[in-house]
């Protein structure tokens, strides 16, 4: 069975992008517009994992990781944050409130598909956390 993955981006090219990316590679492939419109899909689909953008209307990013990794049924799905924010201030920002990855943008297919494998296989792994892109905080 595929993996179930929910884009969350109010952009309106990115989601189409990231989802003709991820169909090719034999994903089952969700879009949600902002955060309170993932709660509600993230509650009926349960994704294996979300790409959640930052800046949105209604709910960012932040505040919806930070609901979703506060709620113990929604806690163990896999988030990846997928910005064009690429500061240590919002990365450290996102590792600390449980994000699994660090996806920023502009990004390549293969980039996309490889944090995705990446987060996926820890997931079954049963690692608490995959490796944060482009870089973690405390490197360089």
């Amino acid at each position: 069975m595929a993996k179930k993955i929910l884009i969350v981006d109010d952009d309106k090219h990115i989601p189409k992008l990231t989802k003709a990316a991820l169909d090719r590679a034999g994903y089952e492939v969700l879009v949600a517009t902002d955060g309170m419109e993932a709660l509600a899909a993230i509650e009926r689909d349960r994704p294996d994992l979300v790409l959640l953008d930052v800046a949105m209307p209604n709910m960012d990013g932040f505040e919806t990781l930070r609901r979703l990794k506060s709620a113990t049924a929604t806690c163990s799905i896999r988030i990846v944050i997928v910005t064009a924010r690429d500061g240590d201030h919002d990365l450290t920002r996102a590792w600390r409130a449980g994000a699994d990855g660090y996806l920023v943008k502009p990004f390549t297919p293969t980039g996309l598909l490889e944090m995705v494998k990446t987060v996926l296989n820890d997931l079954r792994a049963g690692e608490p956390r995959a490796q944060m892109w482009p870089r973690t905080p405390w490197q360089s």
